[in-house]
Parts: structure tokens; sequence; C-alpha cells
């Protein structure tokens, strides 16, 4: 089996990350993809930020047709605040082969990815998949590919090896799992401009799955 771990605090849960889901699975053949959504993110701040089991019930919803998508309440059950390192540590015990785990996150995430808990434990863990998804970034680098690179260099002594292909870039380093940076054609939408629209009064139909908009709505959340 080949499983994708895909965390974040999916407030709301959108358009964008299901299709990412569909997208990173086709592409690197997941057997499956499990979301599981923080409990007390470390790195993001509270205010705005839907229950637990708010953003749990949002999740089931939108992935409930798609049988390669599941679920986890893993770091909702877990005390304190959720460390991508446990939340591995308890994967890995279910699946030992180093090659079965894959965490798959945004390159913006990634970024900030040397202020994150054991950082070293995880490069070692599974094998990080980062998505270079349409916006812009600043500063020097205009070439978000460009900022990878010289970002896994510096912080994390990695080297590109032979590309997977045109698009995808695989770098190794010799004690670690490697990591991949690979474009994904997901929409230029974010959960903060979700919950922005929904405080506008503005329809979020066109990013949301229909089944989130009911629950939102029917909710009241984000109002």
């Amino acid at each position: 089996m080949r499983i994708g771990l895909f965390g974040g605090t999916f407030n709301p849960f959108h358009s964008g990350h299901l299709q990412a889901c569909r997208d990173m699975i086709t592409r690197f053949f997941l057997d499956r993809m499990i979301l599981i959504p923080a409990a007390i993110p470390p790195h993001k701040p509270q205010q705005g930020l839907a229950s637990p089991t708010d953003r749990l019930a949002m999740i089931r919803l939108a992935t409930a047709r798609f049988s390669n998508m599941d679920v986890s309440d893993i770091e909702l059950i877990r005390p304190g605040p959720s460390y991508t390192v446990d939340t591995l540590t308890f994967f890995r015990r279910g699946y030992p082969d180093a090659d079965d785990l894959f965490l798959v996150m945004g390159l913006d995430a990634f970024l900030e990815f040397h202020t994150w808990k054991s950082w070293q434990t995880i490069l070692k863990i599974c094998t990080i998949l980062v998505m270079n998804r349409p916006g812009a970034y600043g500063g020097e680098f205009r070439d978000k590919s460009q900022l990878f690179d010289a970002y896994v260099r510096k912080w994390f002594g990695y080297d590109l090896g032979e590309s997977i292909n045109l698009s995808e870039s695989l770098y190794y380093h010799p004690d670690n799992r490697p990591l991949v940076l690979t474009p994904i054609d997901s929409m230029d939408i974010s959960s903060s401009r979700i919950r922005q629209m929904i405080r506008d009064g503005q329809s979020i139909r066109s990013v949301v799955p229909e089944s989130v908009v009911r629950y939102i709505s029917e909710k009241g959340l984000y109002q």
C-alpha cells in the first residue's frame, strides 16, 4: 500500500484541497489518501478556527464518494498541539515499509519546515511530496522551484537528483527519505479567502463542494 498523508486545518475544506488529493493520488500511484485535520495547529492562529468536530465533518462530507480517500481523527483525539512527527510515528507503526508513506503538503507550508518539531525525524520517516501551487512569491525568488531548491540545500543538505519528468524535481539525501517538488494545477483559492467571502455574503459554491456549502450554512460557520 502506498499511503498519502495530507494534514492541515482545512478551515474549511474546499474544492482546491479535493482536486489536490485526486491529482496526487493519480500522479504518485497512491492507494489511499488520508486527510488529517489538526486540532491545535502549532503554526497557525486559533482565531476564526471552526471546531474540530465541524472541520472533521466537512472533510467527510466532501470525500464521501471517493473510495480512495479516508479521514483520520488521530490529531483530534490526541491532547495538545498537533505535531506532524507524532502523527507520522503513529502511522509508521501501521505501515513499517519506508516506501509506503508519503507526506503531502503545500510549498507555502514546507518553507517553514525547519521550524517544525523534530523535523530531522520526519525526513527519515517518509518521502515528502511538496505541491507547487498557483500563486506568486515575492522577494528575491520569482520562480518557486528555485526558491525550493535554495531552501532544501541550505537547511537540509539535499541535492537535486535525476528528474522524474520535465515538471517534477526529485531531491536526495544520503541519510533521509527523498523530497519531491511537484506542480499541481489546483485552483488559486485559500480557506482564509473563503471565510472572507462568507463574511461578505458572497456565494462560495464555485470553490467549495455543495455538501460542505450546506453544512456551513446550516451550522452558521464563519459568520
